[in-house]
């Protein structure tokens, strides 16, 4: 499944030199994840895209911990948003977030300061049970 995944990311043109993709572990799944580590990446996160898999997500990686926005404007689909601190764990997260269909868009702000943000599909963070202190294994610095 994940080989074709990964066939069908690079005939769609996502895959290339500039992106990078790694495993991440949430609990004791594991999700092929896409980095966002650019500003040009982190505007345009999965804006545009009609659908994911369930075990596919978005890491979005900055140079700091810093309160941090997000919002859904261009997004197709329903998104959990997971704020992590420099240690990996869960500051904050919006569950099923929709996607904004008119301006202006509603921002949601972490409610503590945050290096990474975790974008999955709407309602996995639910399943999964997560929780504010939850721990993620992201295996980059």
């Amino acid at each position: 499944m994940k080989k074709l995944l990964i066939a069908l990311l690079a005939f769609a043109g996502f895959m290339g030199a500039e992106n990078r993709f790694i495993t991440i572990f949430i609990q004791d799944k594991p999700f092929f994840t896409e980095i966002a580590d650019t500003p040009e990446k982190q505007a345009k996160g999965l804006m545009f895209r009609s659908c994911i898999n369930a075990d596919y997500c978005m890491l979005f990686v900055f140079a700091d911990e810093d309160m941090r926005s997000f919002w859904m404007k261009n997004t197709l689909i329903t998104l959990d948003i997971i704020y992590l601190n420099s240690d990996r764990q869960i500051v904050d997260m919006y569950c099923s977030v929709p996607p904004c269909r008119s301006d202006p868009c509603p921002g949601y702000t972490s409610a503590l300061s945050a290096r990474y943000v975790l974008e999955i599909r709407g309602g996995t963070a639910k399943k999964l049970k997560l929780k504010i202190g939850d721990k993620i294994f992201i295996p980059i610095d």
